[in-house]
């Protein structure tokens, strides 16, 4: 399996870590560097562009690419695209919509999301699969009142959460993390025993202060969470 842009970005930040590539010192090329690593330039490319805009090293045309004297400190946050983790773990992704309709928006949720009591939103369940056993269940709302465009997509192809990566930024988000029982519909769904524990992601995104939307992903027994800062 060829390497992926997130082992190369990893190794770099290693040797920069280390000491092998010390602050202020110059970068090999691309076309050097997708050739040590046996990948393709592409792969390279995307690895340094995060390291830049994570503030490690610093890209300036025509003087080329070196370590930053002293490297910036950031919080980025990057919605994730489990498709693409994935594959990038060598399983094969599957993805399946389970339901979509639009609908008044229920009290509990236009709470958690400040929407008004006309509100309308898009009610999204969605199954992720890594080589045929399931991965993780979407069920998520998407406000309508800011992005009524979502109504007319077809989300059979596509799942929701790679749509909005690509059409709407956000400008803040609240993630919270708990372990739940699996209720009857998530155990059928995730192939366990009702009441096991499972996993649970909630994520809130907003737009200028506007509520994008809120989804909460529940994942199969066993999945591991790492975050690298």
């Amino acid at each position: 399996m060829s390497i992926t842009y997130r082992e190369v970005k990893a190794d770099i930040l290693r040797q920069i870590t280390r000491g092998d590539l010390p602050p202020g010192s110059a970068m090999p090329n691309e076309v050097d560097l997708a050739a040590s690593y046996g990948c393709a330039r592409a792969t390279v490319n995307r690895a340094m562009r995060e390291l830049a805009d994570d503030g490690i090293i610093e890209r300036r045309r025509k003087a080329g690419t070196r370590v930053r004297q002293s490297p910036l400190r950031q919080v980025r946050l990057n919605i994730p695209i489990v498709g693409q983790e994935i594959e990038e773990a060598g399983a094969a992704y599957r993805y399946a919509l389970v339901q979509c309709g639009a609908e008044p928006a229920p009290d509990w949720l236009r709470a958690r999301m400040a929407l008004k009591r006309a509100d309308r939103v898009l009610h999204l369940i969605c199954m992720h699969y890594a080589d045929g056993a399931p991965y993780q269940h979407e069920d998520r709302w998407i406000n309508l009142t800011a992005l009524p465009e979502a109504e007319a997509h077809d989300f059979s192809g596509i799942g929701p959460n790679e749509w909005l990566v690509s059409t709407v930024p956000f400008t803040d988000a609240q993630i919270s993390f708990q372990a739940v029982q699996a209720a009857p519909a998530i155990a059928d769904y995730l192939g366990c025993a009702e009441g096991d524990a499972l996993f649970q992601t909630e994520r809130t995104t907003w737009l200028d202060g506007q509520t994008i939307t809120f989804v909460q992903l529940t994942y199969r027994r066993g999945h591991r969470v790492t975050m690298q800062y």
